[in-house]
């Protein structure tokens, strides 16, 4: 798989795992765990996407 496709394969699941957050957030009794591990993968997403980037400007 290419860099690029890869890049824009974590963007997707970044984007989504924001999505389901706020879902989950905006849900009456939001279960709070749930929302600690989607925001921790959605952080892990974010830091491998910036730490590839940075390779393709080297």
């Amino acid at each position: 798989m290419a860099l690029s496709a890869h890049l824009a394969e974590l963007g997707e699941k970044h984007r989504l795992l924001e999505r389901k957050i706020e879902e989950e957030t905006a849900r009456p009794g939001s279960d709070e765990l749930t929302v600690r591990r989607l925001k921790r993968e959605k952080l892990r997403l974010k830091d491998e996407i910036e730490r590839l980037a940075k390779q393709t400007r080297h």
